[in-house]
C-alpha cells in the first residue's frame, strides 16, 4: 500500500462516544447535494468518503441505525446523534462522513452527485459532476480514475 494515504486514520463523533479507524484507502470522495443529505447534514451538501466495508472499524461505542426513506442503513451516535456513515445497500461499501475523520482537511470531493439539487450559491469544482445519481457502471470508471488521480492526504496542502 502506498504511503500517500497515511493510513490508518482515526475519527469519531462530536461527543467522542463513537470512535472509528479507517484501514483501507478510499474508493472515492464525493459531495452529495441530494435533499436527504442536505437535511441530514444540516448543510448544503454531505462530504463523503467511500470505503470498502472492511476498511472501517468501530473501535469504541456502538452506533445505532436511524430512520431512512432509502434502502441504505444510516448510522448515528446514540448520544450526540451525529450522522456517522451509511452502509450502501447491495454493495460492499460504506459512505463515511468526511468530517468524522480527526484530520479531514485533506478531503476534496472528486465527484459531485445530485448536482441538479444543489443550492444556487454552492460552487464546487470536481473532475466529475452528475445531475442525479450516477449509474452503477459509472462508479466503476470513477473509482478507477480516483485510484490513480484522486486527492490524498500526502498531496493536498493543508493549513494548520
Amino acid at each position: 500500500m502506498s504511503d500517500d494515504w497515511k493510513l490508518p486514520w482515526e475519527g469519531g463523533c462530536l461527543c467522542g462516544h463513537i470512535r472509528v479507524r479507517v484501514s483501507r484507502p478510499p474508493l472515492l470522495t464525493m459531495a452529495c447535494h441530494c435533499a436527504w443529505c442536505q437535511k441530514r447534514s444540516a448543510s448544503a451538501f454531505s462530504s463523503i468518503v467511500t470505503l470498502p466495508s472492511d476498511g472501517l472499524d468501530i473501535t469504541s461505542g456502538e452506533p445505532e441505525t436511524g430512520w431512512s426513506s432509502s434502502e441504505h442503513s444510516h448510522y448515528f451516535c446514540p448520544r450526540c446523534k451525529n450522522w456517522l456513515f451509511l452502509r450502501v445497500a447491495g454493495a460492499d461499501v460504506v459512505n463515511l462522513r468526511a468530517t468524522m475523520l480527526d484530520d479531514h482537511r485533506w478531503f476534496v470531493p472528486y465527484v459531485e452527485i445530485f448536482a441538479g439539487s444543489k443550492a444556487p450559491w454552492v460552487s464546487i469544482t470536481t473532475p466529475y459532476s452528475f445531475a442525479t445519481m450516477p449509474e452503477d457502471e459509472d462508479f466503476e470508471v470513477l473509482m478507477t480514475s480516483f485510484a490513480s488521480t484522486g486527492p490524498r492526504p500526502a498531496t493536498v496542502a493543508t493549513a494548520k
